[in-house]
């Protein structure tokens, strides 16, 4: 019995607020062309998401094209439990690459860590071969323009699900990638860790090499704070976890020539558990179990011009707990690899005006030419569409000395920034005389140049009061006046008297480097301490400002508030693999 439906699904999303209108381009907060987020709404809208179920007589797998094609739900019918942790709504938090990061399911990322596209639909397809159900989702990504494809299938008896990914660079340049399977599982103080023995990496507040012990029971219970493992030279290549209270588990197996990476993790019992309760509807923790192709997260590789990449894992969920050295490596008959589609670009509001550029540009007809998007939208040309740049050069000129001429000779500079070519995009920059032009041109002329007084300049041509207070606008311009010296105090004051009514973190946060700059640690300090910042993962600018603070005061041995919004953990971890694409 198979069998294969689909629908939409009602859920509770939470929105969220763009950082601003300033491209991602060399934004520490941020992945170009990915618009990047600084806040999610307290309250829900309710949306229909669209849903996908494969089902035989033991497992229903639901799966969500709307969230990036994550795995929504593992259902073992005979018992009713469901495997995977239900977050009970989209609540997106903070953390690279997008600041946009949603638990529960299984999300595979592709070709950054954690998915930029955890909350955007991508392209979904299924259907039924022989004695199995395929589920395919994928897109063509827009930061290099490469495709992927992830699998989802389901045999007649099949106890288990089979995940295949394949990743296709067909662009004419080699890309950096990296790829992690990330299951979120219920935590409970009794949930088991059924691990590899061997040496891992410990990621918590220091990076250390340690030993996970074969003859030692590990449980949550165990683990007083947020920390995650890498398995260095696992002795087996299953693990997973089981939660007796719930009487469910999952288990992962693959073959280790293709899936070596394993790693495990969570958030402990104690200080950290409320970091797993901001993704989530109700105050319930999780733990993530998670493979992928490479062995660390700060590890990548690069896909060659018209390179492809497969590899395949296998999903056991159990109602007992299992014995990962008696756990066998399914071999289930997939369709050949060559009937995997390929998707083309996601239909989505940030594409299609780039794709008519391109179709125009084929066309040799500027008539067809889209009216371009609004510097406000955050709607940037992709670049990983390897044509993009000569169109938006093509019609610059065709638009000649008209109103788009120099929206359009905008988005080429941009396009050249996120591509890596800065110098020529800062020359192109400095000829478009446009709020949104000088807004980039500053950020460039302090990141790539350090050429501050040029940025201070860029930032001084903004004519736009509105885009001038942006807090986006206003932190870079701050940044840039802070980098000249004490010269600008002044100057930085009078900007922040008028925005002294606004609750920004940002602004919080350099209203309070202001406040030591100018001597006033002390105030600095209870700026810091009495403002309510939201959380952020591995950012450490507030805990390294709080630490500056207290080195003016005199004090040593300080504790970093909670407040703060910011973990303690040792910085590690590519959640980018390059700043700009190769």
């Amino acid at each position: 019995m198979l069998i294969l439906t689909e629908w939409k699904e009602p859920m509770l999303v939470h929105e969220v607020q763009p950082s601003g209108p300033v491209p991602t381009v060399c934004d520490d907060e941020g992945i170009y062309p990915y618009t990047s987020f600084t806040s999610t709404a307290e309250r829900p809208a309710l949306r229909k998401l669209r849903m996908i179920a494969i089902e035989n007589e033991w497992l229903k797998v639901t799966v969500c094209p709307d969230l990036g094609g994550k795995i929504h739900s593992i259902l073992e019918k005979a018992s009713g439990k469901q495997m995977l942790f239900d977050a009970g709504s989209v609540r997106p938090v903070r953390i690279l690459p997008r600041m946009a990061f949603i638990s529960g399911g299984i999300e595979v990322s592709f070709p950054i860590a954690h998915t930029p596209v955890q909350i955007e639909a991508v392209h979904a397809r299924a259907e039924q071969i022989g004695d199995r159900l395929y589920i395919w989702c994928g897109e063509r990504e827009v930061r290099y323009g490469m495709h992927w494809t992830v699998e989802y299938s389901l045999g007649e008896q099949d106890r288990f699900l089979t995940q295949r990914a394949t990743f296709v660079n067909p662009t004419s340049q080699p890309h950096a990638w990296m790829s992690w399977s990330n299951a979120a599982l219920a935590a409970r103080p009794d949930s088991e860790f059924h691990f590899p023995a061997g040496p891992v990496l410990r990621h918590a507040d220091v990076l250390e090499e340690t030993a996970w012990d074969a003859g030692r029971d590990y449980r949550l219970a165990d683990f007083d704070r947020m920390q995650g493992f890498f398995w260095r030279k696992p002795d087996v290549h299953a693990f997973g976890m089981f939660t007796p209270s719930l009487g469910c588990g999952l288990y992962h197996i693959a073959d280790p020539a293709q899936t070596p990476g394993i790693k495990l993790w969570l958030y402990g019992l104690g200080r950290h558990e409320s970091w797993a309760h901001q993704t989530a509807y109700r105050k319930e923790s999780y733990v993530e179990i998670q493979a992928g192709p490479l062995l660390e997260q700060a590890d990548n590789t690069k896909l060659q011009p018209g390179g492809r990449h497969t590899h395949t894992e296998f999903w056991i969920p159990s109602t007992e707990r299992l014995n990962i050295r008696e756990l066998s490596l399914p071999a289930p008959q997939l369709v050949d690899v060559g009937r995997v589609p390929l998707f083309d670009w996601a239909d989505r509001a940030v594409t299609a005006p780039w794709l008519a550029v391109l179709d125009a540009y084929g066309s040799g007809d500027a008539s067809l030419l889209p009216t371009p998007p609004e510097p406000e939208s955050g709607c940037w040309p992709p670049s990983g569409m390897e044509q993009l740049g000569a169109a938006l050069q093509w019609a610059a000129r065709s638009a000649g000395d008209a109103a788009d001429g120099p929206l359009w000779s905008y988005y080429q500079a941009v396009w050249l920034a996120g591509t890596g070519l800065m110098d020529e995009a800062i020359r192109l920059l400095q000829s478009v005389q446009l709020d949104c032009a000088f807004a980039l041109l500053g950020r460039l002329y302090r990141e790539i140049k350090q050429d501050y007084a040029a940025s201070r300049t860029a930032y001084d041509s903004i004519e736009s009061a509105a885009w001038q207070l942006h807090p986006q606008l206003f932190i870079e311009r701050d940044l840039t006046l802070d980098a000249i010296g004490r010269i600008t105090l002044e100057e930085r004051e009078d900007w922040f008297k008028l925005v002294d009514s606004l609750q920004d973190d940002g602004l919080a946060e350099r209203k309070a480097a202001l406040l030591l700059e100018r001597g006033e640690p002390q105030a600095a300090k209870a700026l810091l301490a009495e403002h309510r910042f939201g959380c952020i993962h591995q950012r450490y600018e507030r805990t390294m400002l709080w630490m500056r603070i207290h080195e003016a005061l005199g004090q040593t041995d300080v504790d970093v508030p909670a407040q703060l919004g910011e973990d303690d953990l040792a910085i590690y971890g590519a959640y980018r693999v390059s700043d700009t694409p190769e």
